[in-house]
């Protein structure tokens, strides 16, 4: 939640089919592409995976939840074990987005994090983030019938 400001709806959707092992780097499938995950975060998250909790139930030994719990894990339940350890959940969420965006540009961020660059777009300028001028989208290509200035082609 805190490293990718994503809502506890969310996370406790994750299924260990979203972290993704690409050579040595550890990727989380959030949005498209998936979001590396930097270390030691990602030593941890691989460890958690291979040891995780409430796997011995008969209900859940085959479970695919990275959070496994009651199909899923609640988001009350995990906020609530989030404030007990001290992280004050929609406060955290909110300033992770706003880091996010201070970093990198709006579509981007909406990109990487499966939010609607509209979201994005209206916190950066809330955050008062200095990526305005970015223009999302291929910038490979040029349009079609396009020639620079200058090359005797007209």
């Amino acid at each position: 939640m805190l490293l990718y400001a994503q809502p506890l709806t969310r996370v406790v959707r994750l299924t260990v089919n979203d972290v993704v092992q690409d050579g040595k780097a550890v990727l989380l499938r959030l949005g498209k592409p998936a979001s590396p995950v930097p270390e030691p975060a990602a030593c941890l998250l691989l460890d958690y995976i291979a040891d995780r909790d409430n796997m011995n139930t008969a209900t859940n030994q085959a479970s695919p939840w990275l959070f496994p719990g009651r199909q899923p894990f609640r988001p009350d339940h995990l906020s609530a074990l989030l404030n007990d350890i001290g992280v004050p959940v929609a406060a955290a969420r909110g300033a992770a987005t706003r880091q996010q965006l201070l970093e990198m540009p709006a579509p981007v961020v909406a990109n990487a994090l499966g939010y609607h660059d509209k979201t994005t777009t209206r916190l950066r300028n809330e955050t008062g983030g200095t990526w305005s001028r970015y223009a999302p989208g291929d910038h490979s290509r040029s349009p079609a019938g396009w020639a620079p200035r200058g090359t005797g082609d007209r």
